[in-house]
């Protein structure tokens, strides 16, 4: 692994926008170069300090799944080598973390789907019995299995914003009833592919997200990161239990810790700035992210 890349800093293209996690730089007026950097963020606060290897990770695992998951739904990949679009002294902020892809027209819906029951969506259920609208069965715990995998989405949030969950409903008025149809059912597709390949390996994939964007003819590209530590719950199968939290190979440690952190001797209120990262949960989260795309890949 390189040293850790907290934020990128290409001269050679214009900077279209950061991120939580990737610096997007326009090439051109038709392709994007995003730049996975070593930060992390919980509870939608990036923090200081990077895990380092993260970016180049990162951008392996998405690379791994649209590899695999191609037949589904078209992507964004271009195939190009994105070192061929900087200078060479900028080659090292690139090399390994960066994807060369299409800029497409970006739909403002994450398109969530959940396999288990867990986080946000175990509080939603403990209060009505449903997530995001989809009712659910009676005798449900943390972290059950569904009967089938629900499509529970969000509305994107601005970079420090919480993302809102919203019904099925209000992705049709916001996009209509065919492209959101079609969201769902490509998304659900996915996870299900995605799952059975994880779990061949040991990892239960609890829940993800996905982001889509339409290109210039309006076909859905999947778009964004995909199936990452990042965008979804991953649990290794032999300590899943039904009724606790599993431990995880993504950023739950993370969250779990700064649940406990305090400042200024109060607990920390999930706003800017976020408390200082021990270096024994940096250590621990990147070894997490490399143990999730060992097994995967393995």
């Amino acid at each position: 692994m390189t040293s850790a890349l907290h934020t990128s800093a290409l001269t050679s293209l214009p900077l279209l926008a950061r991120g939580k996690v990737r610096d997007n730089y326009a090439v051109g007026d038709d392709r994007i170069l995003m730049v996975a950097s070593d930060r992390i963020s919980a509870f939608d606060v990036i923090m200081g300090e990077p895990i380092p290897g993260k970016g180049e990770l990162l951008t392996q695992m998405a690379l791994f799944w649209f590899g695999k998951l191609g037949h589904l739904c078209p992507n964004h990949l271009t195939g190009e080598a994105p070192e061929s679009v900087v200078t060479p002294a900028e080659v090292p902020q690139v090399q390994g973390r960066s994807m060369l892809v299409k800029r497409l027209t970006p739909i403002p819906v994450e398109a969530v789907v959940r396999g288990y029951l867990a986080g946000s969506g175990w509080k939603e259920y403990q209060d009505s019995r449903s997530v995001c609208g989809v009712p659910l069965p009676e005798g449900l715990k943390n972290a059950s299995k569904l009967p089938a995998p629900i499509f529970t989405p969000a509305a994107k949030a601005a970079v420090g914003e919480h993302d809102e969950n919203i019904t099925y409903e209000r992705v049709v008025e916001m996009i209509g009833a065919k492209l959101a149809a079609q969201i769902r059912d490509i998304s659900i597709a996915i996870y299900q592919a995605a799952s059975e390949i994880a779990l061949a390996k040991g990892i239960i994939i609890a829940d993800t997200k996905f982001e889509f964007g339409l290109a210039p003819d309006g076909t859905l590209v999947l778009m964004d990161e995909v199936l990452t530590p990042d965008s979804s719950r991953y649990w290794p199968a032999e300590s899943y239990q039904e009724g606790i939290n599993p431990p995880s190979y993504d950023k739950q440690f993370l969250r779990d810790w700064l649940e406990q952190a305090r400042t200024n001797g109060k607990p920390w209120d999930k706003t800017p700035p976020a408390p200082k990262l021990p270096q024994s949960v940096i250590d621990s989260t990147a070894a997490k992210y490399r143990e999730a795309l060992t097994r995967l890949t393995a």
